[in-house]
């Protein structure tokens, strides 16, 4: 895949998905910003396995659901390059309980947390990247956004949401030559689904028709392509990679 811009900063990017999305997207040679919160040790050690690679990556610490982090990590980004050409807004938590149980900051935290980093992302990118009048943004949403799940009102309303704002951002981008889809991922074998057991194992995978989780690596090509020239037509698209678990 082609790619006319020369950078990518994803958030929440120093492990799981978004360590995968990184590797991915540094092999074909774009340079990686690892945004990271927490656990530094972690963004330096990917930043290590990036460059011994052959690949350029930088990590740059900041609570993407902070807007004064965001804007001034943007702008950092933007001095040392000279651009920003393409952004993945990966950083998310869960708080997971049933709706009977959950408290007002229960469902405050998770939005703030998904929604507000992912709008301030889309936000501060259209500033940026419409000043070259180019770039592509990818949402990293959720299968639980399109048909909610129990004991997850919480995430997949922040999920939702942001499958609406991707299509909004899309409308007001376009003029401005910038890009902007969303991918929901069904259930990818990460560090969270390796701690479920065999038999929760089976009861998820036997509702897959492809028969297996996915792999962190399905999400990230399909990110690639999103962000890449290969993708120059498609814009306000929500690509799920689930494994034909909801279509």
């Amino acid at each position: 895949m082609q790619f006319s811009g020369k950078n990518v900063l994803i958030t929440g990017a120093s492990r799981g998905i978004g360590k995968e999305i990184a590797r991915i997207l540094a092999a074909y040679g774009l340079k990686i910003w690892i945004n990271y919160r927490s656990k530094p040790e972690l963004a330096d050690a990917l930043q290590e396995e990036i460059e011994a690679a052959g690949g350029k990556a930088a990590v740059i610490k900041f609570d993407a659901s902070i807007e004064e982090e965001f804007v001034a990590a943007i702008k950092t980004i933007v001095e040392s390059d000279g651009e920003l050409a393409y952004l993945v807004n990966n950083a998310g938590i869960t708080n997971d309980k049933l709706a009977l149980r959950m408290k007002l900051a229960d469902f405050d935290s998770v939005i703030k947390a998904n929604l507000d980093s992912a709008f301030l992302g889309c936000r501060e990118a259209l500033k940026a990247m419409g000043k070259k009048r180019f770039g592509s943004v990818v949402n990293i949403s959720s299968i639980v956004g399109e048909t909610g799940n129990v004991g997850q009102v919480n995430y997949a309303a922040s999920k939702g949401a942001m499958n609406a704002m991707t299509k909004s951002f899309a409308l007001e981008g376009a003029a401005r030559g910038i890009r902007y889809n969303a991918i929901t991922p069904g259930f990818i074998a990460t560090d969270m689904t390796e701690q479920l057991s065999d038999e929760i194992k089976k009861s998820y995978t036997d509702k897959i028709p492809l028969g297996r989780f996915g792999d962190p690596a399905d999400v990230a090509q399909a990110v690639a392509f999103l962000l890449s020239d290969a993708s120059a037509y498609i814009t306000g698209e929500i690509l799920k990679v689930n494994g034909g678990m909801y279509m």
